[in-house]
């Protein structure tokens, strides 16, 4: 269910969020595909174990650049344009460089333990903790039928 934020900008639903999520997965499958050959290619490794500390802060730092990146540019990453979820600051601002990087940085905690997606039934406006503590909102990019807000608003 859509919710109307205070600001006007209507929040996505847990539903959109989750498949947006999980056509993320798929995109980045390809990208960290590309991150480690690119990595085994220019070190030579020949085996998987080789380097294995450098090769998981090679690969964090490749999908925090493609998601600051896009968060940055636009406020969506592929995914995100496709479920018509956009990415921006309380204001409806576009974020920051680094609040960009602080929110990877939590969404990543948070997303490993779960902690996000059980917090966002708990808030008031269904948003992830990482946008609460970086003073960023998920919003629907999507565009709406005349007269949907005040829909929303009852």
């Amino acid at each position: 269910m859509n919710r109307l934020l205070p600001n006007g900008l209507i929040s996505p639903s847990r539903k959109r969020r989750l498949a947006c999520l999980l056509y993320e997965s798929m995109l980045l499958f390809g990208v960290v595909f590309i991150a480690g050959y690119l990595f085994d290619t220019l070190t030579q490794s020949k085996h998987a174990l080789y380097l294995r500390h450098e090769r998981q802060a090679w690969l964090a730092f490749v999908l925090g650049l493609y998601f600051v990146w896009f968060w940055r540019h636009g406020g969506q990453t592929l995914a995100m344009k496709t479920w018509h979820i956009r990415l921006v600051r309380e204001d409806g601002s576009p974020i920051g460089w680094l609040q960009g990087i602080i929110r990877f940085v939590l969404a990543s905690l948070f997303n490993c333990s779960g902690i996000s997606f059980v917090y966002s039934w708990f808030d008031r406006h269904g948003q992830y903790p990482q946008d609460r503590l970086c003073k960023t909102l998920l919003i629907s990019s999507k565009p709406t039928p005349r007269g949907a807000e005040e829909a929303l608003k009852a």
